[in-house]
């Protein structure tokens, strides 16, 4: 009897063992490929561990695909994703809730909590979606800051050429959603075609004003455009969808470590359009490590 008792006290503090090992597993932070996830994957990272929890670096695992087939399927536990790109997991792209940044993360948060057992946290401010974005001195001399006043600029002949890639002049959605919404037509005469759909050669031809060029497709946190002077026009009809990065997490993740959602809250409602271009910048246009990047500006959110 005593052999047995001893036999179960040693099944259960092995139990004991097991239980806080697995409490104690380092949280799996990963995120896409490119500068921007490289960014937010470091703040999220550098975070976590200023809060105490113990984290495993997998950041730049991939493309969406691979990032989000990993956390699906437990291999990381957390990373950075656009609200936007629920249209494409659920199969949604033409519903126009996607457009309006309440009801996208809203439905993002409930669909992939029920199919997937994810919790999409307290999303940044900054919209990463398609845009139109113009020279600085432009913008100043007009008072062009949203499409709208884009729009009656264009309606009173004022110059105007853009660099966009062929997708973007000819996707329904983009540039003539733009022109529909907005009520303009942008000639051949006022654009220029790039092969590919890289936003650095666009922003570059704007920059330079290549062939006239003093507008150009880019996306709205794109790391140049602070540094080239260029302003993105507001898209104050939401005609595109809204790519609002958010830190999306494992429910059961979560559940061991609650404080997760407390500790990144403030990180990302600081992220608004400018800033988020800044840090972005930094990385892509003056070469510092995206480690560095997020050092500093998690200084300045303690000050």
């Amino acid at each position: 009897m005593i052999r047995l008792l001893s036999r179960y006290a040693a099944l259960a503090a092995g139990t004991l063992i097991a239980f806080s090992t697995q409490a104690q597993d380092p949280v799996v932070v990963s995120s896409k490929i490119d500068t921007e996830g490289s960014v937010l994957g470091q703040l999220i990272l550098q975070r976590l561990d200023q809060g105490g929890i113990a984290v495993e670096d997998r950041l730049q695992l991939g493309g969406t695909s691979i990032v989000r087939e990993a956390l699906i399927t437990g291999e990381i536990d957390l990373y950075p994703e656009y609200t936007g790109n629920g249209a494409f997991f659920f199969d949604m792209t033409d519903s126009p809730v996607w457009n309006d940044a309440d009801k996208a993360l809203e439905t993002v948060r409930q669909k992939d909590r029920e199919a997937n057992d994810l919790v999409w946290l307290t999303p940044a401010e900054a919209n990463n979606t398609w845009a139109i974005s113009v020279r600085g001195e432009l913008a100043r001399e007009h008072d062009l800051a949203s499409l709208e006043d884009l729009s009656a600029y264009l309606d009173d002949g004022g110059a105007f050429k853009l660099a966009a890639s062929a997708e973007f002049i000819e996707s329904p959605q983009a540039l003539p959603a733009f022109q529909e919404a907005y009520d303009f037509e942008l000639t051949g005469e006022q654009l220029l075609v790039l092969s590919g759909g890289n936003t650095a050669a666009t922003m570059r031809a704007a920059a330079q004003q290549t062939s006239d060029v003093n507008a150009a497709m880019t996306y709205g946190t794109d790391g140049g455009l602070q540094a080239l002077d260029l302003v993105v026009m507001d898209d104050t009809l939401g005609v595109q969808p809204v790519y609002q990065p958010a830190p999306v997490v494992r429910e059961a993740v979560l559940e061991t470590y609650p404080e997760i959602e407390s500790l990144l809250e403030p990180v990302f409602q600081a992220l608004n359009l400018e800033t988020l271009q800044r840090l972005n910048g930094d990385v892509a246009v003056n070469g510092r490590a995206p480690s560095a990047v997020a050092a500093d500006f998690l200084d300045t959110l303690d000050d």
